[in-house]
């Protein structure tokens, strides 16, 4: 059985819902009555400019329900230089309902797909498989973007009936893989599959992540945990998969990096709904680490505006080097002069599609073994550093007198007058030249290194004179007045009691 097309759409004879968070629309409901075979409804509107966040299109789903299946199309217009046109992000939420945090979440696309559905045994990537239960189901549709003329949209449902199939139990990574000890472990925490918008398969991200020579990956699909469970048979003695999500709101982006599987967070809201705290220990209860990404990106509402009181890291080098990085890095390192309750520096891949290159950058952790608890400790204490590729190794610390040494992230306890040697050694670096940068500003430039790219670098300092000194280790510059791109840079060694 085919229903006919509707129509709803004029937000004028709507009520404006503030929830609390964001701000959202619900439009009139959608309703299906029982029936054998199959239904479908089309829904036609159009968003106006300055539309709130969250638009919600109510469908009332009766019993006997197999397989829920939504497609949508928007139009595009034709705008003026520089102004924005219209896109359209879209999501569902089942009868539990769509309360900020609640469990109603079955899936979010985004902008990366143009139709989904879900049923029992399986689910388009994105969504999450199981019943479709009897109740008011919410199509969430999300105005990133809009044109000065509106957006206009079409939404078709289509309800299937028939027996529910059996929902399997989720098969998810384990927290430990076999690992080299206390060690240096090298991992890419920010990559998508095409379980948001990516364009890879988890079996490729993985054989490109061992290719890489990468001991550890954080999944971190845009909005959704329904990647968590798409890994069975991938990990591996030499691979440990933790599972997050990239937080995607409208005023900045943040990576839950290693939550409990299964752990969805929800990421409507923005700076001034105040709600970002709430949602941030939700992540640290769900045993994950809250790091903003690419804070200083410029696509529409990467920027980050929540602070960064809420990080356990923050990813100052995401993808290959564009000058929004050294932005990302002056502005972290602005942070560092206390020395007290900072946040260390990581970088990712934010890979997506080929050519991205899972592991460009990785951050090298060192960590106590090859497991989820151990590599979140390194993380957090900041005993790590970032490099392009695993053909970049160094070592770096401070030394003091009587035996005093410190390594990356810790904090060299000697007299401010006090000698202190700064060494940093480098290897998988041609032509590269070492850099040590203080509170100050970069200290010491080295001549760059030869063709067999290795090195070591030292510089005499006091506490009094450097409160910090990190490593940086650069390529030759591109752009003419800009510093040249990274091959690799550490969290600092602090220096003073």
């Amino acid at each position: 059985m085919t229903g006919a097309s509707g129509s709803s759409g004029s937000l004028g004879r709507r009520g404006l819902l503030v929830t609390g968070a964001a701000s959202a629309l619900t439009l009139g409901s959608v309703s299906f009555a029982s029936a054998d075979g199959e239904q479908t409804r089309t829904v036609r509107g159009t968003l106006p400019p300055g539309s709130p966040d969250f638009v919600y299109l109510p469908v009332d789903v009766p019993r006997g329900v197999r397989e829920l299946a939504v497609s949508y199309t928007y139009e595009k217009a034709v705008v003026p230089a520089g102004t924005q046109n219209n896109a359209l992000d879209i999501g569902i939420f089942d009868e539990r309902g769509t309360d900020l945090g609640g469990r109603g979440f079955r899936g979010w696309s985004g902008g990366a797909r143009t139709e989904f559905f879900i049923r029992g045994d399986e689910a388009t990537p994105g969504y999450l498989a199981g019943p479709v239960r009897a109740g008011t189901w919410h199509i969430a549709l999300g105005p990133y973007t809009t044109a000065p003329e509106g957006l206009p949209y079409a939404v078709t449902i289509t309800l299937r009936y028939g027996k529910t199939p059996a929902t399997p139990a989720p098969v998810y990574p384990p927290e430990r893989a076999r690992g080299r000890g206390r060690a240096w472990y090298r991992g890419d925490c920010h990559i998508h599959s095409v379980h948001s918008d990516g364009k890879r398969t988890p079996a490729q991200i993985a054989a490109l992540a061992r290719a890489a020579g990468l001991d550890f990956i954080n999944t971190s699909e845009h909005n959704t945990s329904s990647g968590h469970r798409a890994w069975a048979g991938l990990w591996g003695d030499d691979l440990l998969i933790l599972t997050g999500e990239e937080i995607t709101t409208r005023n900045g982006h943040v990576v839950a990096l290693g939550t409990d599987p299964g752990t969805f967070v929800d990421w409507r809201y923005r700076a001034r709904d105040n709600r970002f705290g709430h949602f941030a220990r939700e992540v640290r209860r769900a045993g994950g680490l809250v790091v903003p990404a690419h804070p200083h990106a410029t696509c529409i509402g990467c920027n980050w505006k929540f602070g960064f009181g809420e990080a356990d890291a923050v990813e100052v080098w995401n993808g290959p080097y564009t000058v929004d990085d050294e932005v990302s890095l002056a502005d972290w390192d602005n942070t560092l002069v206390s020395g007290r309750g900072w946040t260390p520096a990581m970088g990712n891949s934010d890979a997506h599609k080929d050519p991205d290159a899972i592991g460009t950058p990785q951050t090298v952790v060192l960590a106590d073994d090859l497991t989820r608890e151990a590599i979140q400790a390194g993380i957090r204490a900041g005993h790590s550093y970032i490099a392009e590729s695993s053909k970049v190794s160094l070592t770096f610390g401070a030394a003091g007198g009587r035996g005093l040494h410190a390594g990356i992230g810790e904090r060299l306890e000697v007299e401010k007058d006090a000698p202190v040697t700064v060494r940093l050694e480098v290897t998988g670096a041609p032509g590269c030249t070492l850099h040590f940068v203080t509170d100050q500003g970069t200290l010491f430039t080295s001549a760059p290194l030869p063709p067999s790219g290795a090195g070591t670098a030292e510089w005499s300092t006091t506490a009094a004179y450097a409160a910090y000194v990190r490593a940086e280790v650069r390529h030759a510059p591109v752009v003419p007045g800009l510093p040249g791109p990274f091959a690799a840079l550490t969290n600092p060694v602090f220096l003073g009691a």
